[in-house]
């Protein structure tokens, strides 16, 4: 494999470590940049003297190659940065990717929840389940609808607040004022309230966590972090995305629901519904953690269907034969 393109090497030390970027965002950057590297030299093109014309040409070679649209917004997304980084260091006049976008590609509406489906996950219980693993999964619906976590804030929580939380960006609940703390994308932090339901299911969670030997609920000297974390698994490591993705698919599955359910569909159902009930946008762009309001407007599309079923089904104009 060739050496990567010092340029590169130093633009990817600068997300690391000083923009503090999430490990996975920095190896995305890195595969980007090496496909930017690549490209380059088969045009036989030092990348500071790569031109918006290249970029245009190489953005038609990926689409034409079965690339999707939103794959390209991505992957600009990063070489635009790189580029922008080269001229605040003032190697480049102009950032060849500035005026560059993607191909338009129609978006689609997140997959959210009906309300009674909804209501069926959370109420579900799985009797021939382990009581401490139905006690922990019923604990985890609750975090990700009753208030919209993302799945990778979830399982960063801890059973407290601590310094060693703040400073390696996890988050911890707080049942005494019924409130989540956690860090979300762009290292922000946010509180999230907790409702009725989600504190009555982490009060009996939190009531069997310690069987599991080695779970503490408070700082101790010399312990793990691990010792803390609000959602370990049997062998005492914090859960993973991936595990709690299977276990959110099976336990919708065995709750009667048509369609497997992932936690983002939940957090999805949360915004939805909360908008729903309250038509607070600005609201609901809070409890999320969305820097811009945009993002959050996709759910007012969301919306709008529910209540274009709702006419289609009641008024009697709307009727078709």
């Amino acid at each position: 494999m060739a050496e990567p393109d010092p340029l590169v090497t130093r633009y990817l030390d600068h997300v690391r470590f000083e923009k503090r970027l999430a490990d996975r965002t920095c190896t995305l950057y890195q595969l980007d940049l090496i496909r930017l590297a690549d490209m380059a030299a088969a045009s036989q093109l030092p990348l500071l003297q790569v031109q918006t014309g290249h970029i245009r040409r190489w953005v038609a070679q990926m689409h034409s190659a079965g690339r999707s649209g939103r794959g390209i917004a991505l992957i600009l997304s990063g070489w635009r940065g790189f580029y922008a980084w080269l001229g605040r260091e003032g190697l480049i006049s102009h950032n060849p990717v500035i005026d560059v976008r993607a191909p338009r590609v129609a978006k689609p509406l997140p997959k959210a929840l009906g309300v009674d489906e909804a209501v069926q996950l959370a109420e579900h219980e799985e009797s021939g389940d382990d009581p401490w693993l139905e006690a922990r999964d019923a604990a985890m619906v609750e975090l990700l609808y009753g208030c919209g976590l993302r799945v990778a804030e979830l399982t960063g929580l801890d059973v407290m607040a601590s310094s060693d939380a703040a400073r390696s960006g996890r988050g911890w609940i707080d049942l005494q004022n019924a409130e989540v703390q956690v860090q979300g994308k762009g290292s922000k932090r946010r509180s999230v309230p907790l409702g009725r339901s989600a504190v009555e299911a982490l009060a009996h969670w939190l009531a069997v966590r310690p069987q599991l030997p080695g779970m503490l609920t408070q700082p101790a000297p010399g312990a793990s972090s691990l010792a803390l974390a609000l959602f370990p698994g049997r062998h005492g490591t914090r859960l993973t995305a991936r595990a709690v993705e299977q276990r959110l698919k099976r336990r919708s599955l065995l709750a009667g629901l048509a369609t497997p359910v992932h936690p983002h569909m939940l957090r999805h159902s949360f915004a939805s519904h909360v908008l729903q009930s309250s038509g607070d946008l600005r609201a609901v762009q809070e409890l999320l953690g969305h820097a811009n309001i945009t993002t959050t407007q996709v759910y007012t599309r969301l919306d709008f269907q529910h209540l274009a079923k709702a006419y289609d089904a009641a008024h009697p104009r709307a009727k078709r034969k």
